[in-house]
């Protein structure tokens, strides 16, 4: 007798996987292989920017008191006592009439208030030493970058979560973080069943087809942060099959199998769950493709049986799994980003359940496009390879056309979102 499942709204299938999302853990490595890692810990300024007080300028660095008087017909003399470059300390404390030549970044001397650049100053020697005289009146402060104005010490510079971008590593040089704790990327199993599947450096045979789903996979693991550890395709046969899924558990922290969660009479997976004690927490959701997707947890670790079928098991994967290995990075928008467009093709198809369509943003005049990748049916691989997002079709509709606005999800999109929907 064939299985019947009921279908359950694609929201309420993410929460059920959400709520045996993976806990975070961390590792400490070096600032050089930080690079679009995530932070596990908040970066907490270590010490005041800048340091000290500097000069924005190269110019001369004196007392604005002293220039009360100065204007036009009056200029004002200082003798220069001191020439400092930026990373040397002054050593001289300025006197009435005194000024210290004094280069971009470098610390102002004390006695010093303000900083005249040298465009307003007209330099000069006499009897062998340094000289300048300037017209206009200085104010205190002027020209100066005052200690701590930009960053003050035990400031939270970026919260855990983080990604560790070119600029985010700027601030971690800056405050010294040499080592950092971050995320430690979550291993995730791939294995692919189906006797019909060759291997990519496999010629075509009749009745077969090559392997696509694992190689995609393991490129959307790499682009969600996981690591993915790839245990190769299993032929429908139960036990062997079995065997292999229970062996991937015990090195992995989630594992994905690509085709067998139908109920057609090679489809093992919910043998297989059964067999492993797993509690299966969906095998039928209101979506399109992908409705066959199914999720099961065993103990701390979520298994996930992806549609055999290539747009099916990309959909699944980004909806379901995507998320929980972002949770585990300690992001705190762990879903795709969406965002409303405009819709620029015709899709007359109705939609009895959800559907995601695969797609791509173009932005014309203001406005943000979104346009269909290619043949919308699950076996479909095509499409995949133009996909910037999922076009969001609700359940219950009967077609869209070109001016309709929809939602879209962001597929390459780093920033992501804290809720579903």
């Amino acid at each position: 007798m064939v299985e019947r499942r009921k279908p359950i709204p694609v929201n309420e299938a993410v929460e059920k996987v959400m709520n045996y999302r993976l806990k975070g853990q961390t590792e400490k490595i070096s600032i050089n292989e930080s690079d679009y890692r995530r932070l596990a810990e908040p970066i907490i300024a270590k010490h005041n920017i800048p340091s000290f007080d500097k000069s924005p300028y190269d110019g001369f660095a004196l007392r604005s008191v002293d220039t009360a008087e100065a204007s036009r017909d009056n200029p004002v003399e200082f003798e220069v006592i001191e020439h400092i470059g930026a990373g040397q300390v002054p050593q001289k404390e300025l006197k009435n009439g005194q000024a210290t030549r004094i280069m971009t970044g470098a610390q102002i001397p004390a006695g010093a208030d303000c900083v005249a650049m040298f465009e307003i100053c007209n330099a000069y020697e006499k009897n062998n030493q340094s000289f300048f005289s300037i017209k206009r009146r200085m104010s205190k402060d002027q020209n100066i970058i005052g200690e701590g104005t930009e960053v003050l010490k035990g400031e939270v510079l970026i919260e855990e979560g983080t990604l560790i971008n070119p600029g985010v590593k700027a601030l971690l040089a800056t405050f010294g973080y040499h080592e950092i704790e971050v995320a430690k990327k979550p291993v995730i199993g791939v294995i692919a069943t189906g006797t019909e599947l060759l291997e990519v450096d496999e010629e075509l045979q009749p009745g077969k087809i090559r392997n696509s789903n694992a190689p995609m996979i393991a490129s959307q693991i790499s682009r969600a942060g996981g690591i993915c550890r790839y245990y190769g395709k299993l032929a429908d046969e139960f036990e062997s099959s079995y065997l292999a899924v229970k062996d991937a558990l015990d090195e992995v922290d989630i594992l994905i199998t690509t085709g067998g969660v139908s109920v057609g009479d090679f489809d093992l997976m919910p043998d297989i769950y059964e067999k492993l004690g797993a509690e299966v927490l969906f095998n039928k959701i209101a979506m399109r493709p992908g409705s066959v997707t199914t999720a099961a947890v065993k103990g701390n670790q979520l298994l996930f049986g992806l549609s055999g079928n290539p747009s099916a098991c990309y959909v699944g994967f980004e909806l379901f799994v995507r998320p929980v290995i972002q949770h585990a990075l300690f992001n705190n928008k762990p879903y795709l980003k969406r965002i409303n467009a405009i819709l620029a093709d015709e899709f007359p198809k109705p939609n009895p359940f959800t559907r995601f369509v695969r797609s791509y943003i173009t932005y014309e005049s203001a406005s943000v496009k979104i346009h269909l990748a290619g043949i919308d049916k699950s076996n479909v691989v095509s499409s995949l390879a133009q996909s910037t997002c999922f076009m969001v079709l609700p359940g219950g509709t009967r077609g869209f056309n070109p001016g309709d606005e929809v939602e879209a999800l962001l597929l390459e999109d780093m920033e992501g979102q804290k809720d579903f929907s």
